[in-house]
Order: C-alpha cells, then sequence, then structure tokens
C-alpha cells in the first residue's frame, strides 16, 4: 500500500463517523442526536449511489487501476464495504441507545403490535383517509418482469401462504412517504407519554384490508430499499439542446442500474430470491442485511414532540454594518461588507437582489446558481427584477447532483418570466457563486458585485457555515464581469487581475501562492499557510504542501470532510496539522491565508483543493483586499483552530479523536465562540 495519502472513499467514511459520534455526544439534545442519525444516513446512501456505483464500475473494467492509497478497485471496494459495515453496526446500536434514552424522557416509537385500543383505531381512521389513497401495491410473479421501482424510498415487501400447499404470493408497496403523508405518526397517548408510530407499521397493521381480494393463511411484510447507480450520463446528440439532454439525463437516471438492495434480516428466503432475482442482483455484497426499518435518513423529520430536547439555534445575527429598510448598496459604495452566515442573517443577502431588482437606477443583474431553495426567494427576486425591466441573466447549472430536477424546472420558470437563461459550459460544472449588479450613477455605471462560499439558498443558509463578499471595488468588479462574459462565451478567454478562476488559472496561483512560502521559508523568513475547506484531496496541491512543510513552512488545516493529506507523519509531514469540525452547523467555507513575507494574502471562495474543483470546473475566489475584513477572517480562523471541543484531529482518522483542551485551557467551542464574537461586534 502507498501510505502517502489517505484514500479518499476511506477519508469520507471517517468524516460520516464524525457525524455518526455527534449522535452518540451526550451533550448533544436528544432528539438532535436522532437526527445526527438521519444525516449520517442519507450521507451514507449518496455515498453508495454515487462513490460505490463508480467503484463498482472500475472493478468492471479490464484494466484494474491502482487508485490513491494504493488499493485497486476490488481491494478498495472490499475495504469500503468493511468499513461502511462496522459503520452501520454502529449506527443500529447507536439507535436502540437512543431509544431507550428517549424512552427514559417518555417518548416511545412503538410498533403495531404494542398498540393501545384507542391507539389501533386511530391508526385505522388514518389509514382510510391518509395512507390507504396513496397506496398502489405490485404483485410480483416469476413470469412477469418486475415494475420499476425508484430509489429513495422505502419498500414493503410482502408474502401471503395458504396450507394447501399452494405457491405463495407476492407483492411490493412503496411506503407513500411525503410532507402530507410522514414517515412517523404521533399517536394519542396518555398524559406525559409521547408515542410514535412508523408509517411503515400502520400499513402492516392494516395489511389484511390492502390484500382483502386474497385467501391466505400467513402473511408476512419486510422492509427493503433499493439503491440504484446515480451517474447522470448525457448524451452527444447535437441535435438537441444542453438544457434537452440533462432533462433527458435526469429522467433515464431514474432508471439507473441496482446496486445494492438493504433489507429486512427477518424476510423469508424464497420472498428474498424473489426481489434479487427480480433486480439482477447477483453479485457479491450486492444484498445487504439489516433491521426492520430501513431509509433512515427520515429520521432528520421526528416528530418534535419535545422541542426542550432539540438544539436551539439562536437567531442569526443583524451585520453591524447594514441598516434595516436603509439602501445596502450605498453602504457598498463606501466599504466593502463580509458575511459569515449562519452567524448573520442570510436575509441582508436576499434584501440586496430585492433592493437591486427595485432600484430604478440599476440596469442589469447577473448571478449563478447551483442549488437553490424550493421556493426560492432569489429566484423571486431575480422575476420581480425581470418584471421591472432590468437585464436579468442567470446561469442554472443544471448537472448539480441531485437537484438537476428543480434547477430545470426552475430554467423553465425563470425563462417564461423573461430571464435570461445562460445554460453552464457542457464539459465544465459551474460551482462558483457570484452576483453582478449595473447602476447607472452620475459618474457613469457602476457594478457591485457579490462572490461567496456558498449557495444561494435560504434553507440551507440557515445551517451552513458560509463567507460572502458584497465590495464596488472595480478591479473585482471587473474580473467578475469578465467571469460572466465568459459563461456566455466559453470560447474567449479573460486575464484576471485580482481573482483565481478556474479551470484556467486557480490551480497555478495556488501552486505559487504555495511555493512563495516554500521560498520565504528556505531563506529563513516565517513562512505559513492557514486553509479551511471541505475536502482536500488533489494529490498535486496535497505534494507541494508536504514540501513546503519539508521546508519549513507552518501549515494549518481545517478540513470538514475527506482529506487524503497525512498530518503529522515524521519526516513527511511534521509540520501539518489537520483538524475536521463538525457540529450543529455544516461547515461549509473556504478560507486560504498566505504569510507572504508579512503582508498576507487572504483568500475566500467557492473551491475545495480537490482536482474537480480545480482541473473541471468554473471557481471563483476572491482576495479580501479590505484589512478590517482581513483581521477578522485571521480571528475566525484562529477561533476555529482553537476548538477544543469539536474539533477532531485528522492524524487519526480511523479513531477520529477529539482535540483536547490542555491543562488549564478553557473548553472553546468554535461555532458558540463565532455568534459571541459577532454578536460583540454588534454591541461596539
Amino acid at each position: 500500500m502507498d501510505f502517502t495519502y489517505n484514500n479518499r472513499e476511506l477519508s469520507w467514511l471517517a468524516f460520516n463517523e464524525r457525524v455518526l459520534q455527534e449522535a452518540q455526544d451526550r451533550s448533544v439534545p436528544l432528539l438532535s442526536r436522532l437526527q445526527f442519525l438521519g444525516i449520517f444516513s442519507n450521507n451514507q446512501d449518496e455515498f453508495f449511489k454515487v462513490r460505490i456505483a463508480n467503484l463498482m464500475r472500475l472493478c468492471r473494467a479490464r484494466r484494474q487501476q491502482r487508485l490513491t492509497g494504493g488499493y485497486t478497485p476490488a481491494e478498495l471496494l472490499a475495504e469500503v464495504s468493511r468499513r461502511a459495515e462496522r459503520a452501520q453496526g454502529l449506527f443500529t446500536q447507536t439507535y436502540h441507545e437512543l431509544l431507550h434514552e428517549m424512552e427514559q424522557q417518555g417518548i416511545f416509537v412503538v410498533d403495531e403490535r404494542h398498540l393501545s385500543p384507542e391507539q389501533r383505531e386511530f391508526c385505522r381512521d388514518y389509514f382510510a383517509t391518509v395512507v390507504s389513497p396513496r397506496l398502489v401495491p405490485l404483485m410480483l410473479r416469476k413470469s412477469v418482469r418486475i415494475p420499476f421501482l425508484p430509489d429513495g424510498n422505502a419498500y414493503l415487501g410482502v408474502r401471503m401462504s395458504s396450507n394447501d400447499g399452494k405457491a405463495p404470493r407476492y407483492a411490493v408497496i412503496r411506503i407513500p412517504v411525503s410532507s402530507a403523508c410522514p414517515r412517523f405518526v404521533v399517536l394519542p397517548a396518555r398524559e406525559g407519554r409521547s408515542e410514535v408510530i412508523f408509517l411503515d407499521d400502520i400499513i402492516r397493521l392494516m395489511i389484511d384490508d390492502v390484500f382483502f381480494m386474497f385467501t391466505y393463511d400467513h402473511i408476512s411484510v419486510h422492509t427493503f430499499k433499493i439503491m440504484r447507480d446515480a451517474e447522470l450520463s448525457i448524451d452527444d446528440d447535437v441535435s438537441k439542446s444542453l438544457f434537452e439532454r440533462i432533462a433527458e439525463g435526469v429522467e433515464s437516471r431514474r432508471y439507473g442500474l441496482p446496486i445494492r438492495l438493504i433489507y429486512d434480516r427477518e424476510m423469508p428466503v424464497d420472498l428474498l430470491d424473489m426481489l434479487a432475482g427480480k433486480l439482477k442482483l447477483t453479485a457479491p455484497g450486492t444484498l445487504a442485511p439489516g433491521d426492520r426499518y430501513h431509509l433512515m435518513k427520515d429520521l432528520m423529520r421526528f416528530p418534535k414532540v419535545r422541542p426542550d430536547l432539540l438544539t436551539v439555534n439562536p437567531a442569526p445575527l443583524q451585520h453591524c454594518d447594514i441598516i434595516p429598510f436603509q439602501s445596502i448598496l450605498k453602504v457598498v459604495r463606501k466599504r466593502d461588507i463580509f458575511f459569515n452566515f449562519p452567524y448573520h442573517s442570510f436575509q441582508h443577502f436576499i434584501d440586496f437582489l430585492r433592493e437591486a431588482a427595485i432600484d430604478p437606477r440599476v440596469e442589469r443583474i447577473a448571478i449563478t446558481l447551483y442549488r437553490t431553495a424550493e421556493h426560492s426567494k432569489v429566484i423571486n427576486a431575480l422575476v420581480n427584477a425581470a418584471k421591472n425591466g432590468k437585464q436579468v441573466s442567470v446561469l442554472v447549472e443544471l448537472k448539480a447532483r441531485f437537484d438537476e430536477e428543480q434547477n430545470i424546472e426552475y430554467t423553465d420558470l425563470l425563462q417564461r418570466e423573461g430571464v435570461k437563461v445562460i445554460y453552464a459550459i457542457e464539459d465544465l460544472k459551474v460551482h462558483s457563486k457570484i452576483v453582478l449588479v449595473e447602476r447607472r450613477e452620475s459618474s457613469g455605471v457602476r457594478g457591485y458585485a457579490y462572490i461567496g462560499t456558498g449557495n444561494f439558498n435560504e434553507d440551507t443558509a440557515r445551517i451552513y457555515g458560509d463567507f460572502g463578499l458584497l465590495t464596488s471595488h472595480k478591479g473585482i468588479v471587473e474580473d467578475v464581469r469578465n467571469v460572466f462574459q465568459f459563461l456566455s462565451n466559453s470560447h474567449k478567454q479573460f486575464k484576471y487581475k485580482h481573482l483565481l478562476v478556474s479551470p484556467y488559472y486557480m490551480r497555478e496561483a495556488f501552486e505559487e501562492l504555495i511555493d512563495r512560502e516554500t521560498r520565504n521559508a528556505r531563506k529563513g523568513r516565517r513562512a505559513y499557510i492557514y486553509a479551511k475547506c471541505n475536502s482536500l484531496t488533489d494529490e498535486r496541491t496535497i505534494e507541494r504542501l508536504y514540501r513546503a512543510a519539508r521546508e519549513g513552512v507552518e501549515v494549518r488545516l481545517i478540513v470538514r470532510g475527506a482529506c487524503c493529506l497525512r498530518p503529522s507523519v515524521p519526516g513527511m509531514s511534521d509540520r501539518i496539522r489537520a483538524i475536521s469540525i463538525v457540529d450543529k452547523y455544516l461547515e461549509h467555507a473556504r478560507l486560504f491565508i498566505f504569510c507572504n513575507d508579512g503582508e498576507e494574502r487572504i483568500y475566500i471562495g467557492s473551491a475545495d483543493w480537490m482536482s474537480r474543483n480545480l482541473d473541471r470546473r468554473v471557481e471563483v475566489c476572491t482576495p479580501i483586499l479590505d484589512r478590517q475584513i482581513q483581521r477578522l477572517l485571521r480571528r475566525v480562523f484562529d477561533i476555529q483552530w482553537s476548538d477544543n471541543v469539536k474539533a477532531r484531529d485528522l492524524a487519526d482518522q480511523t479513531g477520529n479523536s477529539y482535540v483536547k483542551a490542555l491543562p488549564g485551557e478553557a473548553p472553546l467551542r468554535s461555532q458558540t465562540a463565532l455568534y459571541d464574537y459577532y454578536a460583540g461586534m454588534l454591541s461596539r
């Protein structure tokens, strides 16, 4: 094995195990721990549908290339499966421990076998009015092809048998979860108790009513779920637009090959064989026995029966530079504004767009959209701007994984409302988070730009930690204008004076910034690199960081997810320390700080240090030129680096050991400390 790098897949699994640690942490409120189990389960499902599906494709290839860490695809698939199985066992153990703790708090998850007469009657009524109209039982026959079963759902496999020796009947029922028919139903219960039942068990209770037309002596019902390959295939038919081809690709992905069947281990063998045969799942590792319930991502939406047992996030703060109901553009004309969501209210960004939409002097608004909220205020503001006669250009990234369908719908809506929609470049995913506003003023047209690290999504902005810069700096605005020119005409290349823009210039710029620190260290000058990102997997960047560290550069890394760099290895990365912070907010911001011989260079933006971000995406990072904001960002990094409550030491990715407070050092939870820091700025 090659021990120079951590394998990306194994490092990502270590990250999701850190999410699982939050579910085990008794300092986290009880029902929030249950939600972390749901997050873990959702993450694990997406990992299998994307990364494991890719590994399986590599295993089918004739040539078995070596992957990061020295694994062959088959070796890595076996190791990933082993680690995932171990984590799933820990998930199950944690889930049952939480159920026990919930019972001590008067919260009970009951099944159809443990209902009071009153609860049984409630379930019958609920089934008749809410559930039954949504059920579509599918009968299975050996000689008939199985109806298509989409992934993303939990199913009930049903076996009906008689004592007369006739062959059993088999059926499948999709559990019809929706906002109107949730996975968990609160039952009438005695005072002082809360009782909740899975929707699965209400259907089990009423299963005889579902199959009343059949005669049988025994019926068994077992939950299962299917995972399908989530790869999006886009055909190369030049007679169709990119929009049409992606829409067709999203539709065809629904029919992606099944890669895994997870089933109740109590399921009868003949029913399992029927399902596996119909789905053509015969390869080793494609059948995974589990507990009674599946699709546990629904735990994220467990009923809030005891709000006192949930994490209460403090209300987002008013930005100290913004006065309510006064012009944001007027402030930006005087100075840059830095946002740190969710500590600052994302409503400020919405207000910025709304102001631009109705300001009679604003002539143009351009924006890139990657993931947006289901009922997006951002989309509404853009539509309003178009109705007010502004020239509105929106680049919608149709290839944003798992958001393609919603982005297609928003594209259609925007076009109907008169917004000019630019489709992303076919071979490049546009991941940058930028906005350009042009306003006619007495001195001519003035530009305002926003460059951020996170999506323009008011829902996720409440729980994602992100940065954003709002500026009227002429050089940065001109660079942002050129990025939009490039997106409109990908054949035209631009040189950028301030921004780091991939796929053409960002890698070289970061490499030069790292190399400069290396040269300064060789000369005996102080040299350091402090970086915060979601993932660090690009081997060229890692090699440069190793080289810099060997020459004496101090490297501090805060990496939430996959980290292929191995810190604190004698002779290779002694001067590199790396931590990961997993807490109530998802750490999503990207920040890069270079000593630069005492004249710090600081950047924020949308790019991680991953090959795909540097070479195959359009990403934008902006320098922070305002001295006050530079000092603020250094303080933000220092606070997070000092976390000794929720930080894990990435030198130990298999154990995910916590960074411990030194003797005499007070506990510091960085997300709480950051909120207090920004709140303190308001009182100055």
